[in-house]
């Protein structure tokens, strides 16, 4: 009897790419989407002053939390990818396992219902999600621009300047104003549904390609 171990065949998976790069897409969509009907629909809530965690407490909550849901979805598709296509050395690894943090912290977040009502039953760590979550955040992006250098030019300069961008952007939210806090929010959200946009678009369009353009 032969000890002989046959490698298995490594190959990309293009309907895989495809499929994952559309649910990192259509995650951002719903969660997009989850925020601006509970804006209309919560009543009393101002979208400038108000932050979304505080869409996520109350009687609505289900609405903002089935967004948080989707786009922590979007962010472990993202991680998915990441592993499945390997573009890097040991900072592409350590880029894709942030991806899938960012996933379990944004499922947490909504998971735990622990926002700005006072919450003081248990042990609450919303406080220290949000830090983790801007501190992946702000090392993702700029460790993945290395692995597309090569692959993507333009993919690896927009993922530079979001890690910029949020360098530059995430910290004062913490000594913002109350009352402007809440649209500040939204705009931090939106670099990081870029991050994954673009993250999905690319995968996508490389599965198309490895798909002899169809999909």
């Amino acid at each position: 009897m032969s000890n002989d171990v046959t490698a298995p065949r490594q190959h990309s998976a293009p309907g895989f790419m495809i499929c994952l790069g559309w649910v990192a897409i259509l995650g951002c969509v719903i969660f997009a989407v989850s925020i601006l009907i509970a804006d209309f629909v919560v009543p009393n809530h101002d979208w400038i002053a108000d932050t979304i965690s505080d869409l996520g407490a109350g009687r609505y909550e289900f609405i903002v939390d089935i967004g948080i849901y989707a786009f922590s979805a979007a962010l472990i598709a993202c991680a998915l990818l990441c592993a499945h296509v390997h573009f890097g050395d040991r900072w592409w690894s350590i880029a894709t396992i942030g991806l899938a943090l960012l996933g379990l912290i944004v499922f947490l977040v909504g998971a735990r219902n622990e926002y700005g009502d006072r919450d003081s039953d248990g042990v609450v760590i919303h406080v220290y999600l949000v830090y983790a979550l801007g501190l992946i955040m702000l090392t993702v992006p700029w460790l993945l621009s290395k692995g597309f250098a090569d692959i993507s030019a333009f993919l690896a300069k927009a993922l530079k300047v979001i890690s910029l961008l949020w360098l530059v952007s995430a910290p004062p939210f913490f000594f913002l104003p109350t009352g402007i806090d809440g649209i500040y929010e939204r705009y931090l959200g939106l670099i990081a549904m870029a991050m994954v946009v673009l993250l999905g678009r690319f995968f996508i369009q490389r599965g198309k390609a490895l798909n002899g353009g169809h999909g």
